[in-house]
């Protein structure tokens, strides 16, 4: 009996390295295919992130391109110094035109509303309240027209100490006494979309960087949306703004257009 109980499990041991690989090459396939579903997942869920816009409607493309400039501009790792460097909006003139078309409405709305009823009585009244509402409204196309032209948001100074001396020994001065105009351009009948990154503030430097890219590097034929390689894009041309690598002023065309590229 002993015998055989000894053959029996030396019999068990020598099948137990043959059964070991074959489960372990079961549980490696087992994980292979988990891993490659899992890229599927994402693949996919990457594809439906993508927004899909008419690459023939150029008002849209712009407004895409430079929404997601703006949004790139006060993001939080955008400049080489990290988080230390802090990029915040500037509304004061924003909120200067919202004050002003509020109060067009207020006067278009007392025309309106509260000025017809007694007509002709108060014509005199509801005759400045109409001559209010136009004026008001003309200084505001004023503005838009000879004062912001291509510029899409403003940035503030540096007001931090320890960031301003970073930028300053990184080559660039000036960021802590002026802000940073983000200008945008696209012309009509043209595939070049440029931005153009230049100080803001009464009597700023000349200095300034300018990007011009294809719209094709960002739009696919089908008109999906690459999002994330204009924000590389305009990551890097902050960089270059925020280290005092300007463009001369007799560039013409700023830096080097980027081709569309060749798919």
């Amino acid at each position: 009996m002993s015998k055989k109980n000894k053959k029996s499990a030396a019999a068990a041991a020598s099948a137990a390295p043959d059964k070991q690989p074959v489960n372990e090459k079961k549980a490696v396939k087992k994980e292979e295919k988990e891993e490659e579903e899992e890229e599927e997942d994402i693949e996919v869920e990457e594809e439906m992130e993508l927004l899909q816009v008419d690459v023939g409607d150029i008002i849209k493309v712009k407004q895409i391109l430079d929404e997601t400039v703006a949004g790139t501009m006060i993001s939080n790792d955008i400049s080489a110094h990290g988080g230390t460097v802090r990029i915040r909006e500037a509304y004061g003139h924003d909120n200067m035109k919202l004050l002003l078309m509020a109060l067009a409405c207020c006067f278009a709305a007392v025309a309106q509303f509260g000025l017809t009823n007694d007509f002709p009585k108060n014509r005199i009244w509801l005759g400045v309240c109409c001559g209010s509402y136009f004026c008001i409204s003309g200084i505001l196309q004023l503005i838009m027209t000879f004062i912001d032209k291509d510029c899409i948001m403003r940035i503030q100074p540096l007001s931090d100490p320890e960031a301003i001396k970073l930028v300053k020994k990184g080559g660039n001065k000036y960021l802590g006494k002026y802000g940073i105009r983000v200008r945008t351009q696209f012309p009509r009948f043209s595939e070049f979309y440029s931005v153009i990154l230049e100080f803001n503030g009464k009597n700023p430097p000349t200095g300034y960087v300018k990007q011009t890219w294809s719209v094709g590097q960002f739009f696919d034929v089908d008109g999906h949306f690459d999002e994330e390689g204009l924000m590389l894009e305009i990551e890097k041309l902050y960089r270059r703004f925020e280290a005092g690598n300007f463009d001369k002023p007799n560039d013409v065309g700023g830096s080097k257009v980027m081709k569309k590229k060749n798919n």
